[in-house]
């Protein structure tokens, strides 16, 4: 009989960390209201921060925040922003400090993607990647950068693995996140001597969330873990158990860092899309891609 590939198990946070871990503490998360970003705060406010999450949609942010405090008892407040509007962001901090007097973790998470070739994306699809992603995280740090310093506290930036090799259909996202790894970068070594610290968090395939079901081919059962070497598709709990690792105490030396939490797939990672094929006829795949994010 041919040997089975080990499968790593998920781990929850709470059996490594303690549940209080947070207990005081504040975290303001954009794109807060959905996958990724919702499950980040979720792990935060398991270990007993309270948190605001901001987004567009009100009623998804009002809903988000009610399953929150239900499943961790927290409170979460609903703030309606958009990051491409630094008033709005301000607004939603000026909210977040009137309710909790404090802002200690930031996490940049707000992002858009959808798959498109160099040839077939608009210039303003472009800039509009550009704005919510690089741009946004900026104006989020802009808007919470006093608070943060005050409370000695630390950013996690979302970005992506897309642009560690060229990806075909991803050149906005691939420079945006970029951006993003860049703008981390001397976020960490302006404000570390203010004791503030950054750091990125780059998912890789992660299952059940809209982004891994919107970017993968069309037919694609988005659930294999072949190719992966930890032998899984990620969980949403992945990244929060990281984004709990990185905002701890037990990660005060580590800052300027990007972490991807991919279970290894970068390193066997192949084109998404038959290749050359989609880059020489992208009418032939047109079949295979999904709407926009």
């Amino acid at each position: 009989m041919a040997p089975t590939a080990y499968v790593q198990p998920l781990v929850q946070s709470t059996s490594v960390f303690k549940a209080d871990l947070f207990k005081g503490k504040v975290l303001f998360c954009t794109g807060g209201g959905s996958g990724i970003c919702k499950g980040m705060t979720e792990s935060m406010m398991r270990h007993g921060a309270h948190a605001t999450i901001v987004g567009r949609n009100l009623e998804r942010l009002q809903q988000s925040a009610k399953e929150l405090f239900e499943k961790t008892g927290q409170q979460c407040l609903p703030a309606q922003a958009d990051v491409r509007n630094p008033a709005s962001l301000k607004e939603a901090v000026a909210k977040t400090i009137e309710k909790f007097g404090r802002i200690d973790f930031v996490i940049c998470g707000a992002a858009g993607n959808f798959l498109a070739p160099i040839s077939g994306i608009s210039e303003n699809a472009f800039k509009t990647v550009m704005e919510i992603d690089t741009i946004g995280s900026y104006n989020t740090v802009k808007a919470t950068i006093d608070h943060v310093r005050a409370a000695k506290g630390a950013y996690i930036l979302v970005s992506a693995t897309l642009h560690y090799s060229g990806t075909p259909y991803q050149v906005h996202v691939s420079a945006a996140k970029a951006g993003v790894d860049a703008l981390s970068a001397v976020l960490a070594v302006e404000e570390g001597p203010h004791g503030v610290r950054s750091n990125v968090i780059s998912p890789g395939p992660i299952a059940g969330t809209e982004g891994m079901d919107r970017l993968s081919p069309k037919g694609s059962d988005g659930k294999s873990g072949l190719g992966i070497p930890a032998g899984r598709l990620g969980h949403v709990e992945d990244v929060g158990n990281a984004t709990v690792f990185l905002f701890s105490n037990a990660a005060s030396f580590i800052t300027g860092q990007v972490l991807p939490v991919d279970g290894g797939s970068e390193h066997l990672r192949t084109q998404f899309l038959p290749y050359p094929q989609a880059v020489l006829d992208p009418s032939s795949v047109a079949h295979l891609i999904k709407g926009k994010l």
